[in-house]
């Protein structure tokens, strides 16, 4: 049985447990009030249900604040806790992908604003390189992963989602990550949150 956690009983009779303290701000919940999904309104079904709420403002946003906002220029001039970054080099630096398609997904970007890789300067490949193989051996290291897919979609009809800025993907791979939900529900379950993946990779890159 799962429960749901804004599912709150207040004041129904259905509800057992302490009566929980209160304060200005009303009162407390307590696991005791927590209500059984399977309690409250509506048809169980066999269907489990995966919310991705972060995905609406992407799908909601569209292309074009994007192509006016660039995220790749935008995320360095934040903190690396809200600009999901894990290391920052001189020419190039390291975040998690905000719509990853596995758990420790990096992207690796110029500071510059260059569409392609032959744009890049012979020292911002070298440090996309490097940052590149650390980004490999970091997610080796902190999550037993067996492989690596990476690459670069250069412009729109590539595939890239932020064409006008190069970045590099570093995607890992489990044996036992293979399964019909991207192939038939177009839906990718992910088992670690952004904010947990990203503290531990950074954690773990300068050791």
């Amino acid at each position: 049985m799962t429960t749901d956690p804004d599912a709150v009983g207040a004041g129904s009779s259905s509800v057992t447990g302490p009566t929980p303290a209160t304060d200005a701000s009303g009162p407390a919940t307590t696991d005791a009030e927590l209500v059984d999904a399977m309690r409250l309104p509506g048809v169980p079904d066999e269907f489990q249900r995966l919310w991705t709420p972060h995905r609406m403002a992407y799908i909601s946003a569209g292309r074009e604040p994007m192509e006016q906002n660039c995220p790749f220029c935008a995320a360095p001039g934040k903190s690396d806790e809200d600009g999901l970054i894990v290391a920052r080099g001189k020419t190039a630096y390291v975040l998690l992908n905000l719509f990853p398609y596995n758990s420790g997904h990096l992207l690796v970007c110029p500071y510059r604003h260059i569409a392609t890789y032959d744009q890049a300067t012979a020292e911002e490949v070298a440090e996309i390189g490097a940052l590149t193989q650390r980004g490999m051996r970091v997610l080796r290291a902190v999550s037993n992963c067996d492989g690596f897919n990476l690459g670069m979609n250069q412009g729109a009809i590539a595939g890239a989602g932020v064409d006008g800025h190069l970045h590099q993907h570093i995607v890992p791979r489990w044996s036992s990550d293979a399964n019909f939900f991207p192939i038939i529900a177009k839906t990718k379950a992910l088992p670690q949150l952004l904010g947990d993946v990203r503290r531990t990779v950074s954690e773990a890159w300068d050791d």
